[in-house]
């Protein structure tokens, strides 16, 4: 099983990788003028969209495998709380690849203020993900 551990932390690494560069490329596509750099951002926040796809698919994957091999006992409170946190870390990823979406069909609504502060999403959801994690507080 630690096998198992070790490859959901490594892809667990590359899902938040892409969730915390890929708003960034939000907020200066958002400022961006000229054709030119609207189609390099669309290329680079697609690309990046699938890496992301597979970091979280087998962050998923392997998260499962882990549940499925320890499984939810007595004490494990602190399970359901990281699991709350990565269903709304789910819902973050679902925004994200329906903001490439929209600047890929040239349909932003949102300036680059607001990216900033949804940059800001994954992080909280980190911390208390690695705090329950860790501490185990219930």
């Amino acid at each position: 099983m630690l096998w198992v551990k070790a490859l959901h932390i490594i892809f667990m690494v590359t899902w938040f990788a892409g969730l915390f560069y890929l708003p960034r490329l939000f907020v200066y596509h958002a400022d961006t003028q000229d054709a030119l750099s609207d189609a390099r951002f669309k290329i680079m926040e697609r690309r990046l969209m699938v890496m992301t796809h597979l970091g979280g698919s087998l962050t998923l994957v392997f998260g499962l495998w882990l549940l499925l091999g320890y499984g939810i006992g007595k004490g494990s409170d602190w399970m359901h709380g990281k699991l709350t946190l990565v269903f709304l870390l789910l819902i973050y990823h679902h925004l994200c690849m329906r903001h490439v979406k929209q600047f890929a069909r040239n349909l932003n609504q949102h300036s680059a203020k607001y990216y900033r502060w949804f940059n800001e999403v994954p992080s909280v959801l980190l911390i208390g993900i690695v705090l329950l994690v860790v501490i185990k507080p219930f």
